[in-house]
């Protein structure tokens, strides 16, 4: 059988693969990608897209508990949790679906089955229908990455779970531990504990949230302590006990360790990289753990064959694995994009208070031996979060004190995973405290409290 050529090979369709394919036809490669489940990936069928779904639900029954405060009835306000995870699977199916569209659309030929590199330029697949073989001058691995599993605290689909688990749940839990507060873990916690689980959250670190500016982690936790959760930090999981319908966890802090009991466990201790069986060592790629090395432009090392998103480091989010995609398919096909820095893709957490950030904390700064100036302001202040009953949180803002450069945003409160694009903007353009200062903000709006943030940093705020 006679390999089939191309001049693009992805391996992998989720939000790095998938746009790297369509960025590439645009540009008038010919395309393959290999998807050993579902195009969109883990991100439209198994995280960010399906959570949020899930999320916003959690986030209407909230207000539904609220209806009162705003001059609103809604008696025996309830919940079917079968209906709000369909409606979550449908949302994802319908964008899965899409990507297929796209896909056709762009002329991309698409190859279900497993991919491995079988030498320089080729790759053979294993379909349901058998063997294809396939080469290229360039191969494009995003193939992302799973959730990391302890020794112990493995996922059984019963009593402890993987965020698979948790987004078609068998059933409610009532007394829920969450191991590990990143992103994933918290948006579960925030999510069940709304429904009425008794949450509890165990950290390692010794914050919650712990790649986020520690004020604003401080902030976080205490709007989750009010909604009722246990939060512990510098806190482990040594072990889990299962039993019948019950795990006894035994958490070691402070030196001590308790036993406490649940009928439900999350584990969600970050993730590993999807780097098995795909042949990557045989052709010379390098691995670190269980991500590949990579230069700035996601080269292996290995001539034409690159590796985005998940599988290339941190930070693991699925915009960083598409700008990384797009970057990749005009290179090869040979133009000279820039390359992303990591310090100006920014990060969101759909918990309530939502959390959202963007470039160094108040501490990295200093640590990288910047002299900053620092700005704040509380929602409290602002009079569009009043008339929202959203008078919870914080926008702050960090300048190097000798140039007025914006070296990081930082948020907590309604809407700041959709504000902080403001700021993004800000760094993409190089923007300095001066520019800030004299853009005219929309009122009223959430956004004047980046206005007045800025402004509290050179000790020209208005409303505080």
């Amino acid at each position: 059988m006679a390999a089939k050529n191309f001049d693009l090979i992805v391996i992998g369709a989720g939000p790095g693969g998938y746009v790297a394919a369509i960025r590439g036809a645009q540009l008038g490669l010919s395309v393959a990608i290999v998807e050993r489940e579902h195009l969109g990936g883990i991100c439209l069928n198994w995280g960010c897209i399906p959570t949020k779904a899930l999320l916003r639900s959690s986030e209407v029954f909230h207000l539904m508990h609220r209806a009162k405060e705003f001059g609103l009835k809604a008696d025996n306000v309830g919940y079917d949790l079968d209906a709000v995870v369909k409606r979550s699977r449908k949302v994802a199916g319908q964008l899965s679906g899409g990507i297929g569209h796209l896909m056709k659309k762009n002329k991309i030929t698409v190859f279900m089955g497993q991919a491995t590199l079988a030498g320089k330029g080729k790759v053979a697949v294993k379909t349901d229908k058998g063997a294809e073989d396939l080469t290229a001058k360039n191969i494009v691995v995003a193939t992302g990455a799973r959730a990391r599993e302890l020794p112990g605290l493995e996922a059984d689909g019963d009593l402890v779970w993987t965020y698979k688990h948790a987004l078609q749940p068998p059933r409610m839990p009532k007394k829920l531990l969450v191991i590990g507060s990143g992103a994933i873990g918290i948006e579960f916690a925030s999510f069940y504990n709304t429904l009425g689980a008794n949450t509890t959250v165990v950290e390692v670190m010794d914050r919650v949230l712990p790649v986020e500016d520690a004020e604003i982690s401080a902030f976080a936790k205490k709007q989750f302590v009010k909604q009722g959760m246990t939060i512990m930090e510098k806190a482990m999981v040594k072990k889990l006990d299962r039993g019948k319908g019950t795990v006894t966890a035994h958490i070691e802090s402070g030196g001590k360790v308790e036993k406490l009991e649940f009928d439900t466990v999350i584990s969600a201790v970050g993730i590993v990289g999807n780097v098995e069986n795909l042949g990557l060592e045989e052709v010379g790629v390098k691995l670190d753990r269980t991500h590949v090395v990579v230069d700035e432009y996601c080269r292996t090392g290995v001539e034409g064959v690159y590796a985005i998103g998940d599988i290339a480091g941190a930070p693991w989010l699925a915009h960083k694995a598409s700008h990384e995609g797009v970057m990749v398919a005009e290179m090869i096909a040979g133009g000279h994009p820039h390359a992303a820095r990591p310090e100006s893709i920014a990060g969101c957490t759909y918990c309530q208070p939502q959390v959202a950030s963007v470039g160094y904390s108040e501490a990295k700064a200093k640590e990288l031996g910047y002299e900053v100036k620092v700005g704040r302001f509380p929602f409290i202040g602002n009079g569009k979060a009043i008339a929202l009953g959203e008078a919870e949180g914080m926008v702050k803002t960090v300048f190097d004190a000798k140039t007025g450069e914006l070296l990081g945003a930082h948020m907590v409160g309604a809407e700041v995973t959709e504000l902080i694009q403001g700021y993004v903007v800000g760094r993409q353009l190089e923007t300095t405290e001066e520019d800030l200062m004299n853009t005219v903000f929309p009122h009223p709006t959430l956004s004047e409290m980046m206005h007045e943030s800025v402004l509290d940093a050179y000790g020209r705020v208005i409303h505080m």
